[in-house]
């Protein structure tokens, strides 16, 4: 069924029901069901296609080792959170601060510890700033701000060892896999990140903030009362009571940190060499990406674990707390499998016909960028969702960059700057509403004080895709 307008109706009810519902999992289920009754014209037929679309997608190597490395790397933090490192470093570094300047530093300082997954980071830094900020008289809003950028706007920027990597680069493999591209789904990914425009400008716009702080210095509190305000701000931020009250162990985290850092930048350097690259860019680039980024998780799993009990902790611990951290990513498991399987019916409705016979018709090439970043930022405003963003706008945007031209490589990164924008401008997203909660303010005041600056590093965004176009092709 070819050059049919049904074929975009799937995705006209996951963005609808997305913004009606805040939530993009049951848009996402629905539009599945709508989409395979299109296909079969039977509604029990239908049923049972919509099964098999997500039993093939759980038949592809490929989708099977990015669905394991995102729950160990899951069960990773979990080990982490409980053996107490990050609250350990943190609470090292925070006895140090003295100035507005070295507080918004501090944010920064802990990104190399925190950067795996934002929820985590924030969760964890988030306590020990909130109290500092409190002691200094330094505005919360500005704090929570600051911790927003480094966290959304760095990590999308990452091309290893964080639990996006393997969503973004699958995103980009399902919408690339029938066009017989040069490049890979990673090399094109590794290009993305130079053209995600808006998280490189916030990550600018947050940096200068810091450094335009003032250095006088502030009066702080004692050790022990800081301590004491630490521990009363975990147990109000919602995080368990036994992470609160773990001893600080900053080893903890460094160690397996600096192992899965090390195993994915050794391991992607030596499959890529093994195929015959000469470079580290070429090997980086042909290398098996997604098998070498769940080996390092599982070597540095392995590893860890053997650390732990060295160190004595508990086993029933770091295996309940292995296992709790995969399960909280089996939400975002089932968002990627239910994108995976809305995919293919899509593309059996002809939906990427259809884009290139209409919108690809009279869509300038130069516009192209610009216009996804600006539809993505718009829908993932309403939606709060970056990873939802991503999955409905980057079939879509590979589509239109065939269709009209477009560089492939400048529209994927729009696509990504425009999840980065929802995320965190947005009073629905996950960051925005933990940060609030854990800094103890309003969720739409401080929604709307991001919103401006937000709307600034968009609007600089737009102008670098419409330049960018007329001379990346």
């Amino acid at each position: 069924m070819e050059y049919t307008w049904l074929s975009v109706l799937p995705f006209l009810i996951v963005i609808s029901m997305s913004i009606w519902l805040k939530n993009i999992l049951p848009g996402l289920v629905v539009g599945l069901i709508v989409g395979s009754w299109i296909v079969t014209s039977n509604l029990l037929t239908g049923t049972s296609q919509s099964v098999t679309y997500i039993v093939t997608t759980l038949s592809d190597e490929t989708n099977i080792k990015i669905i394991a490395f995102l729950y160990f790397f899951g069960g990773l933090v979990g080990m982490m959170n409980i053996s107490g490192g990050i609250k350990g470093f943190s609470e090292w570094v925070g006895r140090k601060i003295k100035t507005e300047r070295g507080l918004l530093g501090l944010i920064w300082l802990t990104l190399p510890f925190t950067f795996m997954m934002p929820m985590f980071r924030i969760m964890m830094i988030g306590p020990v700033v909130k109290s500092l900020a409190k002691k200094m008289n330094v505005s919360k809003k500005k704090v929570g701000l600051t911790m927003d950028i480094s966290t959304e706007s760095v990590i999308v920027l990452l091309p290893v060892a964080t639990a996006f990597v393997g969503f973004m680069v699958s995103l980009v493999e399902g919408s690339t896999r029938d066009l017989n591209l040069a490049m890979s789904p990673y090399q094109i990914f590794l290009l993305s990140i130079l053209f995600n425009f808006y998280a490189i400008v916030m990550l600018v716009i947050g940096m200068v903030q810091t450094l335009w702080s003032k250095s006088k210095d502030k009066n702080v509190k004692g050790d022990q009362e800081q301590m004491e305000e630490e521990e009363h701000e975990f147990h109000r931020a919602g995080i368990k009571k036994e992470l609160s009250l773990v001893k600080a162990q900053p080893w903890n985290l460094i160690v397996p940190v600096f192992l899965l850092l090390g195993l994915s930048l050794f391991l992607l350097w030596r499959d890529g060499s093994a195929k015959g690259a000469q470079t580290i860019f070429d090997a980086f680039s042909i290398a098996d990406a997604t098998f070498v980024m769940l080996l390092a998780v599982f070597i540095t799993i392995i590893l860890s674990f053997i650390f732990y009990i060295i160190r004595r902790q508990s086993l029933n611990e770091i295996l309940y707390h292995f296992y709790d951290g995969g399960n909280q990513m089996m939400e975002a498991i089932s968002l990627l499998i239910l994108i995976w399987s809305l995919t293919l019916s899509a593309e059996e409705l002809g939906f990427s016909a259809f884009i290139s016979s209409t919108l690809g018709s009279f869509l300038p090439a130069f516009l192209t960028p610009a216009t996804i970043f600006l539809l993505g930022s718009l829908v993932g405003y309403f939606i709060g969702s970056s990873w939802g963003t991503w999955g409905l706008f980057m079939p879509l945007g590979v589509s239109l960059a065939v269709s009209t031209g477009a560089s492939i490589p400048l529209t994927v990164g729009a696509v990504f700057a425009s999840g980065a924008f929802g995320a965190l401008a947005s009073p629905l997203g996950d960051t925005t509403i933990t940060t609030a909660s854990i800094m103890d303010l309003p969720i739409v005041e401080y929604a709307r004080y991001k919103l401006k600056i937000s709307v600034i590093g968009g609007a600089i965004a737009i102008v670098f895709y419409l330049v960018s176009a007329f001379f990346i092709v």
